[in-house]
């Protein structure tokens, strides 16, 4: 009796195992599946590990709402072409319906010619390049475009009056860098801005001594840099070195400056960016995202982060616009996509958007300022610097006040006295 009861548990709790790993299965088999391409690994390792992290937080709160759900894969390119393309493959034989990705221009644009001979559906969190969309109507971009970028650039320089005269350095061996360049150059000679030096580099150079030195003594107050975290953080210590102190100006792709292992982030000090994204906003969107990433992955997150996290909402929204299920073909998700994305507007940590046929996002960009090594928005930081510059302006005019105030006490306190002593004593004699 005791063996036959031993032995029925046994038979329960096999079965139960059975039945729950039926269940796990099942979920997973209902899970929509969504590919991710960035550089993990590598000299860019900063934005695909934020767009991964950002993306994975969005994921499990949709997942935790019920009904439809996600599974993420990501897959490291090392900002290679050829290894995104091993990347996208990989993706393909797991059977992804959709990919977010790639993170950076040049894997995007190599990527993408793959999806749209497959029909796979791709959304790019951050790869600007108006090549990764150009002829593709399956891409779509959730970064506003390097054109945008640069005119934009341009644009917040002239309104606040940064600079009059202007370099330039950017990596002419680059496409997001170029492109945001030639964009900046022609909105700048529309507004009177004047640029005085242009200097370009290569994804090997290491020396940015003579790009410096030509800024600097071209009399440049301010350094636009249309590139990339890891030589803008090379180009910062070439000009401490040689004690040029001008405005550096940068876009999206210098977000990350701050996570550089080695890197002394006191030389990123005022250092401007262009971003859709501000972690110091006070928004209740905003606040709730920056607030569970950092519970989540012990720091603020970036615009990158930001990106992945919107990335994952515009799908989510888009495939319950368009009905898609696990069962939906990669092929169906493409075209059933590319149909919702220009019928969906969202509300995300970097913006309210839309998309047009062409897959280009309309939103728009914000600045932001490095103080005491975190990002804060230009307009924040402007108005702090405006309080600190008035509370000693009034402080001195109190205390120009409070000395022009007691001559005229001290003034008036001897009057009385004066007038005071004759009175007592004409009133002594009197009694007398």
């Amino acid at each position: 009796m005791k063996f036959a009861k031993t032995l029925l548990a046994l038979v329960l709790a096999f079965a139960m195992v059975l039945t729950m790993s039926s269940v796990a299965m099942a979920e997973d088999a209902g899970a929509i599946k969504v590919g991710l391409i960035g550089p993990m690994t590598g000299a860019a390792a900063s934005y695909g590990t934020s767009v991964r992290q950002g993306a994975q937080l969005a994921v499990d709160e949709v997942n935790a709402l019920g009904g439809v759900q996600i599974e993420l894969n990501p897959q490291d390119d090392e900002h290679d072409q050829e290894l995104s393309i091993n990347a996208y493959n990989t993706l393909w034989d797991w059977g992804a319906q959709m990919i977010i990705g790639c993170v950076t221009t040049g894997p995007c644009v190599a990527v993408g010619d793959e999806a749209y001979n497959d029909r796979m559906f791709m959304l790019t969190p951050s790869a600007s390049s108006t090549d990764v969309i150009a002829d593709k109507d399956n891409v779509y971009q959730l970064c506003f475009t390097d054109p945008a970028q640069g005119s934009a650039s341009a644009e917040y320089i002239a309104e606040h009056g940064l600079a009059t005269k202007i370099a330039v350095i950017y990596n002419n061996a680059d496409a997001y860098s170029t492109g945001i360049y030639q964009t900046f150059e022609a909105k700048a000679a529309e507004l009177g801005l004047e640029i005085v030096s242009v200097t370009t580099f290569t994804d090997d150079t290491t020396d940015f001594s003579v790009q410096v030195t030509e800024a600097r003594e071209a009399g440049a107050e301010l350094v636009f840099l249309p590139i990339y975290y890891t030589p803008a953080s090379m180009i910062l210590q070439q000009a401490d070195a040689l004690g040029y102190d001008p405005v550096f100006f940068g876009v999206d792709g210098m977000d990350g400056i701050l996570n550089i292992e080695g890197f002394d982030t006191s030389l990123a000090e005022g250092v401007m960016l262009l971003t859709p994204f501000s972690a110091d906003a006070t928004d209740e969107l905003t606040v709730n995202f920056v607030t569970k990433y950092e519970e989540t992955f012990g720091a603020t997150p970036d615009q990158f982060a930001a990106d992945g996290y919107d990335c994952v909402y515009a799908l989510y929204a888009a495939i319950n616009e368009a009905g898609i299920t696990a069962d939906t073909s990669a092929e169906e998700c493409c075209d059933l996509l590319i149909d919702a994305m220009q019928k969906i507007e969202i509300t995300g940590v970097t913006g309210t958007m839309t998309w047009s046929a062409t897959g280009e996002v309309t939103k728009t960009p914000t600045a932001v300022r490095i103080e005491n090594g975190v990002y804060v928005g230009a307009d924040v930081a402007a108005a702090e610097e405006a309080a600190t510059e008035e509370a000693p302006a009034e402080d001195a005019a109190a205390e120009e006040a409070a000395t022009e105030e007691a001559p005229a006490e001290d003034a008036a306190a001897e009057e009385a006295v004066t007038e005071e002593a004759p009175a007592e004593e004409a009133a002594t004699e009197e009694a007398a």
